[in-house]
């Protein structure tokens, strides 16, 4: 008995690995545009058109915008997540948390894109999100997430096993702080604060990356503290 595959897999796995191929230039154009440009200015005819393909090859590959945007997403949160790694060794809960904490905004500060990109899908409900991502990408996306989350929730775990930290719900702490991170790194990209300079009467503060990442680093410690 002959054990030959048949030619038509073979052909199925150069198509497969074709189409694996012709997506992961789209995604380095698309993260290439967005480093470059900013996700607002990144357009699907520029991405096709840096690929050297027509936009309705786009979409033959992402059912839309933000299908092509979530699977962006997911590069920047696989570097991020290396960068969080390598940076929270500390055996000290607290400082742990601390040099977490710092790599997030470091990593948003060098690349505002990554800032961008996740904001824009965050703004999104969530059920519209489900229907217009597919079952895949979706996990991809959260895998991507969760597993950047993972090292803050295990170290919410062990702060609270050594009765440094009080937190009910580790899940929901590190979702928050992702969340509301995301938020710091916008403010310290805008470089301003507004406060008032007399009752009523509002005025304009300069505010620095240092001073931004300094709050965020005392604002987790604080939250996990209770």
């Amino acid at each position: 008995m002959s054990t030959t595959a048949p030619k038509s897999d073979g052909r199925r796995t150069a198509a497969l690995a074709r189409r694996r191929a012709r997506e992961r230039e789209i995604l380095d154009a698309t993260r290439a545009l967005f480093d470059e440009r900013g996700v607002r200015d990144a357009q699907i005819e520029d991405i096709a058109q840096a690929v050297g393909i027509n936009r309705a090859i786009v979409y033959r590959h992402f059912s839309g915008k933000e299908e092509l945007f979530a699977l962006t997403l997911v590069g920047y949160l696989d570097e991020l997540e290396e960068r969080m790694a390598a940076a929270g060794t500390s055996p000290d809960p607290g400082q742990r948390l601390a040099e977490l904490t710092g790599a997030f905004v470091d990593y948003g500060l060098e690349f505002p894109a990554f800032v961008d990109c996740a904001q824009t899908l965050m703004r999104r409900p969530g059920p519209e999100l489900l229907e217009e991502l597919s079952e895949s990408s979706l996990f991809r996306l959260g895998r991507g997430i969760a597993t950047s989350l993972e090292l803050v929730v295990s170290t919410l775990r062990d702060g609270n096993a050594a009765g440094v930290f009080a937190v009910e719900h580790p899940e929901l702490l590190a979702n928050t702080l992702y969340a509301s991170g995301l938020g710091a790194l916008q403010l310290a990209r805008v470089g301003m604060l507004v406060k008032e300079a007399a009752p009523g009467i509002p005025t304009i503060a300069p505010l620095s990356a240092d001073q931004v990442k300094e709050h965020v680093v005392t604002a987790a410690l604080a939250l996990a503290r209770g």
